[in-house]
């Protein structure tokens, strides 16, 4: 899909933002030092956004006129093996049968990518949205969650930054 002028520049202010907010809170150094390490940040951040966004839309499921499918999980946990299921469209009265293809678990490697980069910056705090309608990462400064319990920023994320595509 080919992105317009205006999403180029939407891109690049929130890329931008996100850099000067990482440079703001790195640790133990000024933020002049460490320009150029908190826009690889900010770009890391960014795919991670949209592997994220990807993953979730995928759990959502999708379909065509042939079949649909979605990303499932072997069990409730999290850290459990991720299937794609395919649910093959039969004509009427012919019977189809499914399949569980396994599939890379790209949501995991994307959560361990996010926080290897939230140790160089600790007092930020990141939010995961599993919403595919929305955006699928936003960082919060300190004073965004001041006084807010950890099972409560579902309820304040959207006053982070967002990170999208």
């Amino acid at each position: 899909m080919a992105r317009s002028k205006r999403d180029i520049l939407d891109t690049e202010a929130m890329l931008k933002r996100l850099a000067q907010l990482l440079a703001q809170h790195r640790e133990g150094q000024a933020p002049e030092a460490c320009r150029s390490q908190s826009r690889l940040d900010a770009e890391r951040l960014r795919r991670i956004s949209m592997t994220l966004h990807r993953w979730h839309e995928m759990e959502c499921g999708d379909s065509n006129d042939h079949a649909s499918w979605a990303i499932e999980r072997d069990g409730d946990e999290p850290d459990s093996k991720p299937y794609l299921v395919t649910h093959p469209h039969g004509r009427s009265g012919e019977p189809m049968k499914s399949r569980r293809t396994p599939i890379a678990d790209r949501e995991t490697g994307a959560r361990k990518r996010l926080a290897a980069i939230l140790k160089r910056y600790p007092a930020l705090t990141a939010y995961v949205q599993t919403d595919p309608r929305g955006c699928a990462l936003y960082i919060l400064t300190p004073e965004q969650v001041n006084g807010v319990r950890p099972d409560e920023i579902d309820a304040i994320y959207s006053r982070g930054l967002a990170v999208f595509k």
